[in-house]
């Protein structure tokens, strides 16, 4: 039987901790050579590189992160312990690690995942937001409980995962006033040669809007595209185009932003997804996330 050295273990989360040999060795009072040689026979017993260097510091190397998680995992677990059999409460807050594709509102993640908060048991929210397939990754080695999208997972994926369809809305144009006077009347065709901020060619959302574009005949002037969803809202907030975002966060737009409704279309629906590896989601959190997502934020999908 295989046996894992755990203090080769511990300094290699010191290290992963930190993102450097100096301020682990610092930690753990230990010189940085004698770290060094540590994580060199940590690394040849798993026969795996796990941190490379990345300027003065180290960076976690794929291997490496899923590494890293159960460490923090194990050594939680032993403070733990030694908390218990002093008697004292731990306090642990349930866990939800969150997985955002890079392309969903900031506006939407928040709304969904506000009521993790509001549970009668303290939760941990952990977000990492990032593109869509490197997040399904994660999900696949269990480092992520799920993962909110704005497409369903591909059914070519190698991926198993199981998606859970949260809502969809409609889309709202918004303006500064300026932009808004003499659009509001005569909407959609009101958009065309307007000035248009809009999501990159690589969303579902952006490829709606050109299709439906197409359809009236409209040709707005693009004059910026964006991967960030909070950055084009910024963009628009000062003035340099139209826009476009769910219509469910409407308000929230308005009030945050300062912006007015150009005008609105049922045509371009937007749809959220809370994407699993189990058919039926189990996580406390993730069941009120869905629960509250479909009977109040966006009513019944069905």
């Amino acid at each position: 039987m295989e046996w894992l050295n755990y203090h080769h273990l511990l300094y290699f989360w010191a290290v992963a901790r930190h993102g450097s040999i100096t301020k682990a060795s610092q930690e753990l009072h230990l010189a940085q050579s004698t770290i060094s040689g540590q994580l060199r026979t940590l690394e040849e017993s798993l026969d795996e590189e796990l941190l490379t260097k990345s300027g003065r510091g180290v960076v976690l190397t794929e291997v490496g992160q899923v590494v890293y998680r159960y460490a923090d995992e194990i050594f939680t677990l032993g403070r733990e312990l030694i908390s218990t059999l002093k008697g004292r409460p731990t306090g642990k807050p349930l866990r939800l690690r969150v997985g955002i594709s890079d392309v969903m509102p900031k506006l939407i993640s928040h709304r969904l995942l506000a009521p993790a908060l509001r549970m009668d048991d303290a939760v941990q929210l952990v977000c990492h937001e990032n593109k869509t397939d490197r997040l399904l990754a994660e999900l696949a080695t269990h480092g992520l409980d799920l993962v909110l999208a704005d497409a369903p997972l591909a059914a070519q994926s190698r991926v198993r995962a199981f998606n859970h369809l949260l809502g969809e809305c409609g889309t709202s144009f918004f303006a500064v006033a300026e932009l808004c006077e003499g659009r509001r009347k005569g909407f959609p065709e009101s958009l065309d040669g307007a000035p248009m901020l809009l999501p990159t060619d690589s969303t579902v959302l952006r490829r709606s809007l050109d299709q439906w574009f197409s359809r009236h005949d409209i040709y707005p002037n693009v004059v910026a595209e964006f991967d960030d969803s909070a950055l084009l809202k910024a963009f628009g907030e000062h003035g340099a185009g139209v826009f476009p975002a769910p219509s469910i966060v409407e308000q929230d737009i308005r009030d945050t932003y300062g912006v007015k409704v150009v005008g609105r279309t049922d045509e371009v629906t937007e749809s959220f997804y809370a994407i699993t590896v189990e058919r039926r989601m189990k996580h406390p959190a993730a069941v009120a996330i869905s629960e509250f997502a479909r009977s109040e934020l966006f009513g019944s999908p069905g």
